[in-house]
């Protein structure tokens, strides 16, 4: 019996076997730890952690690895995985074409799964999907080889996890745009505007329309059901844990909003945050306004407003002090994250427009010029499914990020929109 099981594994390897065998001289070592994502499951089990694909066993399950290739020309293929016990059959495909190989033994292998032809530049998704099995599991999936004509080594994905780059690789590029501002001027108040436009609402997404130097506002997509407007003021002491900051350089809340939330915050940087359940919705425009001005006793104060466009009505956030800091309002921006790893394959785009400050004197002036940068993923060329720049129809600033697409942006390149002389009309009088 023994005998012939081993016949028909031999057999079903050889009918199974993909075109060619072996890797060529520039193999890559692709973790799936870092570049990997269920993209379809009916099973929670099957989980990405630092280690691997683990917990896989439901054959509707796919698991989706993406590579970007600097050239065209022929991609080799392999995965090294193990199987805890019995035998699977493994379907891969890449650009429509599949391959099926059959892996068995506790012990960690080398698969050589076959090539493909890699027509253009680009990402390439590179799908594995478990199709039978005699074991409790599919198998343990630590990385896929790459090498051939369309592999050097520009191309891009998430090499280690050094730096704990697997988390933030998965979580995908944050990406800004950096406000050039009036020079010689006290900035008091900042005001934007935001659309996040259809199908772009997805779970895990910041859009933070008013950065500044000490803080943050913007609105977040948290779960299916829920979304906040949020608004941060940091610490003037430096810590992610906020159970360490000294009392004379805590983050006072002076007021806050109807229904707003307050509570400290850690673990990029830390200090006084506030946010608002508000179900937003795609396509509506978001106006966005701030203030920040010295106050008594070495304190800044920073207060956040937000409102639809079409209300006219704001509603008051928060209003916190910050210790040891005497400043008006400086260094702008706005940017669009992922905080949650397990959408970072799917991308999202937010449109800024209308920029203004206002003066401590009371004196408009239109923000018209901004440059797109880039975070450390991004930098680090770990990711390059990021863009920004202008939306011409509207005469617009954007920025998109994550989803692997393949129109990436250089970082650093600057973008200055037309004026569109509409100030805010704002009676600050009436302000909560």
């Amino acid at each position: 019996m023994i005998y012939l099981t081993q016949i028909l594994f031999l057999l079903h390897t050889w009918l199974f076997r993909p075109t060619g065998d072996s890797h060529d001289s520039n193999r890559l070592s692709v973790p799936v730890g870092g570049n990997t994502w269920v993209s379809k499951a009916s099973d929670r089990s099957t989980r990405i952690t630092n280690e691997g694909l683990t917990g896989w066993s439901d054959p509707e399950t796919v698991v989706s690895t993406y590579v970007r290739l600097d050239r065209a020309g022929k991609l080799k293929l392999s995965a090294t995985l193990s199987v805890p016990e019995g035998e699977s059959k493994i379907r891969v495909t890449v650009l429509g074409k599949k391959a099926e190989f059959l892996a068995s033994g506790k012990g960690e292998k080398e698969y050589y799964l076959g090539e493909w032809k890699i027509k253009k530049p680009g990402y390439v998704r590179i799908d594995l999907q478990g199709l039978t099995k005699t074991g409790s599991r599919f198998g343990l999936v630590r990385e896929l080889g790459i090498s051939g004509e369309a592999v050097n080594e520009k191309a891009v994905f998430v090499r280690n996890n050094e730096g704990n780059y697997f988390y933030w690789g998965r979580r995908g590029p944050s990406v800004h745009l950096k406000y050039t501002l009036p020079e010689n001027t006290d900035t008091e108040w900042f005001y934007n505007e935001i659309t996040v436009p259809e199908g772009s609402d997805v779970i895990g997404s910041y859009f933070m329309a008013t950065g500044f130097a000490e803080g943050y506002f913007g609105m977040q997509v948290n779960s299916p059901s829920e979304r906040r407007i949020l608004f941060s003021v940091w610490s003037p002491f430096k810590t992610d844990n906020p159970n360490e900051i000294p009392e004379d350089q805590k983050i006072l809340l002076e007021k806050k909003g109807e229904g707003v939330t307050t509570n400290d915050f850690g673990n990029e940087g830390s200090g006084g945050q506030s946010y608002r359940r508000y179900n937003w919705k795609v396509g509506r425009t978001y106006r966005f306004l701030l203030r920040g001005r010295p106050t008594d006793n070495n304190y800044t104060t920073y207060t956040a407003y937000f409102s639809e466009a079409e209300s006219g009505t704001w509603q008051l956030i928060a209003s916190f002090k910050r210790p040891k800091t005497t400043t008006y309002l400086k260094s702008f921006h706005s940017f669009l994250e992922n905080f949650v790893p397990n959408t970072g394959n799917v991308a999202r785009e937010v449109a800024f427009g209308n920029q203004w400050v206002r003066s401590k004197e009371g004196a408009w002036q239109e923000v018209l010029s901004a440059k797109f940068t880039g975070d450390a993923t991004a930098r680090a060329g770990f990711r390059q499914d990021y863009a920004g720049g202008l939306l011409p129809a509207k005469n617009w600033f954007f920025l998109k990020n994550c989803g692997f697409f393949d129109e990436y942006v250089p970082l650093n390149t600057e973008y200055t929109r037309q004026p569109l002389q509409k100030a805010p009309v704002i009676d600050f009088s009436q302000l909560p």
